[in-house]
């Protein structure tokens, strides 16, 4: 049975080292799948993520942020991720809608119905099946997105509008405790890493029954 598996978090929680030890996992429990991420995904969508992402010279109205991520959704759910679970693999994506709620909505502000309504139009009923969200301290996540890379135009951001996407988060896994699984991000890698073995080991054991 393919399924569909998301990560989620605020900046600096670890979801790329976390990918690759769920990646590992699936491979060891032989399991097809596939791993994507937004936004992007495919080329178009890709082009969309670096509009989304690189500080322009001309300011990026939250509207046009909303809209555009959803329009890379769009092409990322036609082009990989339906044809993926169609042909029975499963699907990790790093962030999915869930982000759009905590970023536009929370972060940005934007109405929440808004959201909803072009989940609705560009997702139909489709929904991720598990959803890991990697939760630590802002503080402690934005120090460690500092000290890796270049910041990008969402990392930027203030620690005020990281709290603002953590509180949806949290917001979120309380309405959805069915499908959304807590990962305290702020332990060490082995812990966090055993955290994520013991979700996978229950999930994996019920859907390849």
């Amino acid at each position: 049975m393919p399924v569909f598996i998301t990560l989620e978090g605020t900046e600096g929680v670890g979801k790329s080292t976390a990918m690759a030890y769920m990646q590992d996992y699936l491979a060891h429990h032989q399991i097809p799948f596939i791993t994507t991420r937004e936004p992007g995904g495919t080329p178009l969508a890709e082009k969309i993520r670096t509009l989304l992402l690189t500080k322009d010279v001309e300011p990026m109205s939250e509207t046009t942020e909303l809209l555009l991520m959803f329009a890379a959704r769009a092409q990322h759910l036609a082009q990989v991720i339906k044809p993926a679970l169609a042909a029975g693999k499963w699907v990790l994506c790093d962030r999915f809608t869930d982000a759009t709620y905590a970023y536009q909505g929370g972060g940005r502000g934007l109405p929440m119905a808004d959201i909803r309504q072009l989940e609705e139009l560009v997702q139909g009923t489709l929904r991720p099946s598990l959803t890991l969200w990697l939760d630590a301290p802002v503080e402690l996540g934005l120090s460690r997105a500092a000290a890796r890379q270049q910041l990008d135009r969402f990392e930027q951001e203030k620690a005020v509008f990281f709290d603002r996407v953590r509180a949806v988060y949290q917001q979120r896994a309380e309405a959805e405790s069915q499908r959304y699984r807590r990962i305290d991000a702020s332990l060490a890698l082995e812990e966090v890493q055993a955290q994520i073995k013991a979700v996978l080991g229950r999930f994996v054991a019920v859907r390849t029954l």
